[in-house]
């Protein structure tokens, strides 16, 4: 299905000079002088090639048409990971990589979506937000408040991010899997 270079956004799979790519990241470019035009970051379906592609916003593109599965991550092992179906319960395993810059958050049992183009994987999606442990924490400040300023703390998974003043070594907090950003305190 042929489609504007300017809808495309990571997860999207398309057909570009006769191969198979997952976009990883986009970005819009609006230089001073000129046409606006789309840069991507692709993977490479079959050989997981990473490149990179300059679309104009109007270009027409072909977009591979996906599907997605419901899985459980059963265990990490290297640069792998093994997940079972949910609804099958047929277990396979597939690159670390595939789930970008979010694999930092792959945890066991945790439910993610596999997107497949002709029943082969292509991508892993991790749910938007995850509950993690401060295990370390800068100690407050008197005098800050906590309206504008920030304290950088680490993850138990060993993530960075930036937390509110009032959050506290031992404190589960909600962060975003997209960017390692503070959502909340954890409500448990």
């Amino acid at each position: 299905m042929k489609v504007n270079a300017n809808t495309l956004r990571p997860g999207h799979a398309i057909e570009h000079q006769g191969r198979q790519f997952l976009i990883t990241k986009y970005e819009l470019i609006l230089p001073g002088k000129g046409n606006a035009f789309i840069a991507v970051d692709m993977r490479d379906v079959k050989t997981g090639t990473k490149t990179n592609e300059r679309f104009r916003t109007q270009e027409s593109v072909e977009k591979l048409m996906t599907d997605e599965r419901e899985c459980t991550m059963l265990y990490g092992e290297g640069d792998q990971i093994t997940l079972m179906d949910s609804e099958t319960f047929d277990q396979f395993t597939v690159d670390r990589e595939m789930a970008g810059e979010a694999a930092v958050f792959l945890s066991e049992g945790m439910t993610v979506t596999v997107n497949t183009v002709d029943g082969m994987p292509i991508g892993v999606q991790l749910p938007q937000h995850v509950t993690l442990e401060i295990i370390e924490a800068d100690a407050v400040v008197k005098g800050q408040t906590a309206s504008s300023s920030y304290k950088p703390a680490i993850l138990e998974n060993g993530v960075k991010t930036m937390v509110p003043p009032h959050i506290e070594m031992g404190t589960r907090v909600v962060v975003a899997t997209a960017d390692a950003s503070y959502v909340e305190r954890a409500k448990d």
